[in-house]
């Protein structure tokens, strides 16, 4: 008897099957500007950084690539941020099939939902508030790219830009590796990239609590509550220390414009306004570390996320005050949550650490560095030190694996690989170990 794909099984094919297809339609002589074809290698780095929406580039995508290649890098950034489970179900609406008790079930692991009663009438509510955010991104960002480019070009621009923003793939057609550091000191732009980024990056959960209760915060499921607090304090206390320490020598407007997209998009945006070169160490630092935390579930945004991060800090806290369990807004987390929060730090921090540490023996370059690509990489976050396009091809191996891990969650790909496994039956004799 045939063995039917589970949900993990199908999101890993699903991602990779169209990384595929994009990296050999961006080897196709008509993809590239100068019009010829494309190395395997880098139309395969440029088909994955789409699709798991990251934004590390090997070539730079304003110049190298055509138009006809922009919009397929276009399209392979909106499937990664929507997922390719939901944009098949938004096809499977369109044409008017059903869709059945399995693809519901896919489709609810697919947008982190907690049950799957009501998850295609909440994916449809995703999908049209996906393209009606990218549609109002694209009208307030349009005057400042057409004043740039020009009417047809600026248009298209603001399309790609507003769509990459809120995808929180970071890529960009300026040119020059230059990413938005021209528009520093313009309000507009920051302003409108920033609100992109964050609406991306809640989660549709959050996005969901909000239609129906509006500014009645407290009838918010608590995931809402845990992720708006925790976005709003990654959004500020960071934005105090690039304040205070990193870009001291700046105007005071660039200053403050610089201080908060620089901690906004650090959580999986991957567009930068200053040259992050400059950068102190501690401020490279705090920003792998942000690079890690990344996002919300269910939203277009990788990294471990916010929720992860607040439930470790939940049971730190509790643990200080000596309760049995960790509580927000009322509310008790289960253990097994916790233990999943554990494993998920364990794995990102192991592999972008492990994953630095043999590119920094490779290349013959400080760890700093490495890290800083490796968890940007794991992180689907896309800011870079300038490093990447100069790599080995092992060391653009592993930053590829590495974003399809961050796209896709290292938990599931185990739970792909391991779907055969047999549970363990009863619990063994209980001992005690000390820690701490």
């Amino acid at each position: 008897m045939k063995k039917r794909l589970n949900g993990p099984q199908i999101m890993v094919l699903g991602f990779a099957a169209v990384i595929l297809l994009g990296t050999f339609i961006l080897m196709l002589p008509v993809s590239s500007a100068a019009g010829k074809v494309t190395s395997f290698g880098d139309a395969l780095f440029t088909a994955t950084t789409s699709v798991c929406v990251t934004g590390l580039i090997v070539q730079d995508t304003g110049t190298y690539w055509s138009s006809f290649g922009h919009g397929v890098i276009l399209t392979l950034i909106q499937i990664g941020g929507l997922g390719v489970v939901t944009v098949a179900a938004f096809m499977a609406m369109v044409s008017g099939r059903r869709i059945g008790l399995f693809q519901r079930s896919t489709m609810q692991e697919a947008v982190s939902a907690h049950k799957m009663g009501g998850v295609v009438k909440l994916t449809g509510f995703l999908l049209k508030l996906t393209f009606a955010i990218e549609a109002v991104g694209v009208l307030l960002i349009a005057p400042a790219m057409i004043r740039d480019f020009g009417w047809g070009r600026g248009i298209w621009v603001s399309v790609f830009t507003s769509i990459s923003t809120f995808c929180n793939a970071g890529i960009d057609l300026f040119g020059n590796f230059s990413s938005v550091t021209g528009y520093v000191a313009d309000p507009l732009v920051n302003i409108v990239l920033m609100l992109l980024i964050i609406t991306g990056g809640l989660g549709f959960l959050t996005w969901d609590d909000i239609r129906c209760h509006g500014i009645h915060i407290r009838r918010y499921r608590m995931q809402s509550k845990v992720i708006l607090a925790t976005t709003a304090a990654l959004l500020f206390l960071p934005a105090l220390w690039f304040f205070f320490v990193e870009f001291t020598d700046m105007p005071l407007k660039e200053r403050i414009l610089a201080s908060l997209f620089q901690s906004t998009t650090t959580r999986t945006a991957g567009f930068n306004s200053v040259d992050l070169n400059t950068l102190s160490e501690p401020g490279k630092v705090l920003m792998i570390l942000l690079m890690l935390v990344g996002g919300s579930p269910g939203s277009t945004a990788g990294g471990l996320k916010t929720t992860t991060l607040a439930v470790l800090i939940g049971c730190a806290y509790a643990v200080f005050r000596k309760r049995e369990s960790t509580q927000f807004f009322g509310r008790r987390v289960g253990h097994d949550v916790i233990s999943t929060a554990l494993t998920i730090v364990f794995l990102y921090v192991t592999v972008s650490i492990g994953a630095a540490m043999a590119i920094s023996a490779m290349e013959g370059l400080p760890f700093l560095t490495c890290w800083f690509e490796t968890a940007s990489a794991v992180g689907t976050v896309g800011l870079s030190l300038g490093i990447t396009p100069t790599l080995g091809a092992v060391s653009k191996a592993i930053l590829i694996v590495l974003m399809f891990f961050g796209r896709v969650g290292g938990l599931t790909l185990i739970y792909a690989a391991l779907s055969g496994a047999k549970r363990q039956e009863g619990k063994l004799p209980l001992d005690h170990i000390t820690v701490g």
